[in-house]
């Protein structure tokens, strides 16, 4: 089935407008991914506003900071999220994705979190994500509904949001934030590849930094 008709219908929303309308079209079968890193708590206000008990699926690759993982705890109880949804590699992946972090970042990545998450996602016909625009590093370009090759409906409220936007919405609803922002980490994934930026380098450029990789892989999508 195209989503093209919803795409029309619905393309010049955003924010809690946008997550309201696609949420309904998808009855049982939409779900949330979530980092839980340093504005992820932005995205599942808005979630928790439409439907507390939507399936919210967080990766954890076994090299996750302590502090995402106590950070997940607290957001989860402070929105009253119902269905977090721990996704994570077999035993197998983690054997052999061992210390590729140090050698091979797409592999490493793939096995921690894209063959996860694919199996994790197979149940759901559309997917929603916190990607923003202003984040840089090839996401200058997302838009708010995108579809996967797989035909999985990709939405991303905040994807026009601006920096300031984000930072208003922590404010106005006094979310909590994730500790290691105040050490300058601005982009959180696993330990081994995230690094707090320096004063002028974008939002994105503590992961993967001095590598040419900027996305993990998880966000497949086609115009």
């Amino acid at each position: 089935m195209s989503h093209q008709p919803l795409i029309e219908r619905t393309g010049h929303l955003d924010g809690l407008e946008l997550l309201r309308a696609i949420a309904g079209e998808f009855p049982g079968t939409i779900a949330v991914t979530s980092s839980f890193g340093a504005e992820a708590v932005v995205l599942l206000d808005l979630v928790a506003q439409v439907d507390k008990a939507l399936p919210v699926l967080s990766i954890d690759t076994n090299e996750l900071f302590d502090e995402t993982v106590a950070y997940r705890d607290e957001v989860v109880h402070h929105l009253g999220l119902t269905n977090l949804v721990v996704v994570k590699p077999t035993a197998e992946e983690r054997a052999e994705a061992e210390q590729l972090w140090a050698t091979d970042h797409d592999c490493c990545c793939h096995l921690r979190k894209v063959q996860p998450l694919d199996r994790a996602i197979a149940p759901y016909r559309a997917l929603v994500d916190g990607r923003k625009q202003f984040h840089g590093g090839g996401r200058e370009v997302i838009s708010t509904l995108e579809v996967s090759p797989g035909g999985l409906l990709k939405i991303s409220p905040l994807a026009r949001w601006s920096e300031e936007q984000i930072e208003a919405a922590f404010t106005e609803r006094d979310l909590p934030r994730h500790p290691l922002v105040a050490q300058g980490y601005r982009s959180i994934g696993c330990w081994p590849c995230s690094r707090p930026i320096q004063p002028g380098e974008s939002i994105r450029a503590g992961r993967w930094a001095g590598l040419a990789k900027t996305e993990c892989g998880i966000h497949r999508t086609t115009k």
